[in-house]
């Protein structure tokens, strides 16, 4: 077991807590046209007013450092806006959204995000840091969505680390989907979201640095999968959406699926949402609550 966070590294991080940094763009139809085409969708064109779908925000308010400033898993170097956490691996663990109002294209919108908090844990395999970021968007009529977006930092794999025990997906869904996230969909939302992290497209890099058995579908894709998969089955809108990933997800080839499947209650206001790998196992759960 590796230990990396002492006392005062884990105060020096937390000093993070309280920055923020403002971001302004402009909702341009081009994004959801190609990412309408990567999850194999037949929406109309969309034009000034289309109405931006749950998650598709997260095509805009792209990270934009320059070259130069890219550090080794492809990530901008630590120490920005986020903190210097001295542990190579990081993931996007889950996240909570409310939406106030609608995003159409052709706003005009900004992004206000804190840092809310920096914990620290201690897991199986050692240091666990956890960081908690909060987004707000704005158009120029209010604030419109609310985020909070967790992300957590973990040490590099060792040949001794205990295997978590995987949980078995629930086995009725009324409604499922099943997608091969293969490296080309998994370099086409890379490329959507402007997203360099070497885990999702080098192959060479996940295995042979951060020790993974393949190429790790992104948490933010595998949360659009299932909310695609709600809008194909209902139009009521959602009102809030709640996500943890709880085992990676790794490219997918050859009969090997993943699943995406919803449960709505009996009311049809709250789906119960999860995506499971070939095997049967979860590795993600959600919860909309819709209007």
């Amino acid at each position: 077991m590796t230990h990396t966070i002492d006392a005062a590294t884990l105060a020096h991080l937390q000093t993070w807590q309280g920055n923020s940094e403002v971001l302004e763009d402009l909702i341009t139809p081009a994004p959801l046209r190609a990412l309408s085409a990567t999850l194999d969708r037949d929406d109309p064109l969309p034009v000034s007013g289309t109405a931006l779908p749950p998650l598709w925000h997260w095509l805009f308010f792209l990270p934009h450092h320059r070259q130069s400033e890219i550090g080794a898993d492809g990530h901008a170097k630590r120490g920005g806006f986020l903190p210097p956490v001295p542990l190579p691996r990081r993931m996007w663990a889950g996240g909570r959204l409310r939406w106030h109002a609608p995003l159409q294209v052709g706003d005009v919108v900004k992004r206000v995000s804190t840092i809310e908090s920096v914990t620290h844990k201690s897991g199986r395999t050692g240091d666990l840091l956890f960081v908690l970021v909060k987004h707000e968007v704005h158009n120029l009529q209010g604030l419109c969505l609310t985020e909070e977006h967790d992300i957590v930092y973990r040490p590099a794999a060792q040949p001794s680390d205990p295997v978590p025990a995987p949980v078995a997906a629930p086995k009725k869904a009324t409604w499922q989907r099943d997608i091969t996230p293969d490296d080309v969909l998994l370099f086409r939302y890379s490329a959507l979201t402007f997203n360099g992290h070497r885990i999702h497209y080098d192959r060479k890099y996940v295995t042979d640095v951060e020790g993974y058995p393949g190429l790790i579908v992104h948490g933010p894709l595998i949360a659009t999968l299932l909310v695609d998969l709600l809008r194909r089955h209902t139009d009521r809108p959602i009102r809030s959406f709640e996500f943890k990933a709880l085992r990676p997800t790794f490219e997918c080839t050859d009969r090997r699926m993943l699943r995406v499947c919803g449960e709505p209650d009996a009311n049809g206001s709250s789906i119960r949402l999860w995506a499971q790998d070939h095997e049967g196992w979860l590795t993600m759960q959600a919860t909309a609550e819709l209007g």
